[in-house]
């Protein structure tokens, strides 16, 4: 009988421990696992592998992450609602806010989930809170795109509104606290000196969209949204700020069928062909990693 080889391949530990192969780079990348690495393989001696099973059997499991649905959540972006519908991907979407997003996503109810987040403390988009809670996590922040945001009014309005103070006495469409847009504002509205009484806050409204909608239906004299919206509903926009929307993915899902069809379609003349009509957006730097968890 062949004696067998010294050393295992990832290929044939997960074979013996019955996971995939992906799965076992996860234990070597963390520590799990004892492995060593000759001319950019990883190779696991046998002998420590079975110590390492001995030692572990009673309390080690590499069992599967929890199942994940797969739903996109976090901060709604025209984008990439008509992207996940466009690519086929198979993909769900539940766009509420950046805030309620994450939690959702650290209870693990979604794949992904969007977000524009500004630290002040650091003029940093979504990175500082990411770092601080996924920091340990198997967890991508990519970046999907930078964005025009500033005020949206009505058609011919623009001349009144010069800038945030413009808003004073003026009925505004705000966002509920969660949304990443409406923590951006009231720093905005902060450096500008101006408080929330000053302005006649009408309901707040839970969407992009809806916000943009109150100004059409003459609701409100402003919401605090993107020029692709103000464009969709041909109202009048005042560019404030640029923002960097990002997309938090678990990292066990990058490279399943579904975010690689989303991704490959990304890449292709439709998608920044709808990215020009829509307006307000730069995705010349969509999917570069901007961190990368544990």
């Amino acid at each position: 009988m062949a004696r067998p080889n010294e050393y295992l391949t990832t290929r044939e530990l997960a074979e013996l421990l019955r996971i995939k192969e992906r799965k076992v780079y996860d234990l070597a990348a963390s520590g799990k696992v004892p492995c060593s690495r000759a001319t950019g393989k990883l190779l696991f001696a046998r002998t420590q592998i079975n110590a390492w099973l001995a030692d572990s059997s009673s309390g080690f499991s590499v069992t599967a992450p929890k199942l994940r649905a797969s739903i996109f959540l976090g901060s709604h972006d025209p984008l990439l609602e008509w992207a996940l519908m466009e690519s086929r991907s198979g993909l769900a979407s539940f766009f509420d806010s950046s805030f309620d997003g994450l939690e959702r996503y650290q209870n693990q109810e979604g794949i992904a989930t969007g977000l524009h987040i500004y630290d002040a403390a650091s003029n940093q988009w979504n990175v500082p809170i990411i770092a601080e809670r996924f920091c340990h996590e198997p967890a991508v922040l990519v970046e999907w795109a930078w964005r025009n945001r500033g005020l949206i009014v009505a058609a011919g309005a623009r001349d009144k509104f010069k800038d945030i103070t413009s808003l004073v006495g003026k009925r505004f469409a705000p966002r509920q606290a969660e949304a990443g847009s409406q923590q951006l504002f009231n720093h905005l509205l902060a450096t500008a000196r101006v408080t929330p009484d000053q302005l006649e806050l009408i309901p707040a409204a839970r969407g992009e969209t809806y916000a943009a909608q109150a100004v059409q239906e003459g609701k409100a004299d402003a919401a605090f949204g993107l020029e692709a919206l103000a464009r969709q509903y041909q109202l009048d926009f005042i560019p404030l700020t640029k923002e960097r929307f990002d997309l938090l993915v678990d990292r066990h899902f990058w490279f399943e069928q579904p975010m690689q069809k989303l991704l490959s379609f990304c890449s292709q003349k439709p998608f920044h062909t709808r990215a020009e009509e829509l307006g307000g957006y730069n995705v010349s730097n969509l999917g570069h990693v901007h961190f990368n968890g544990r």
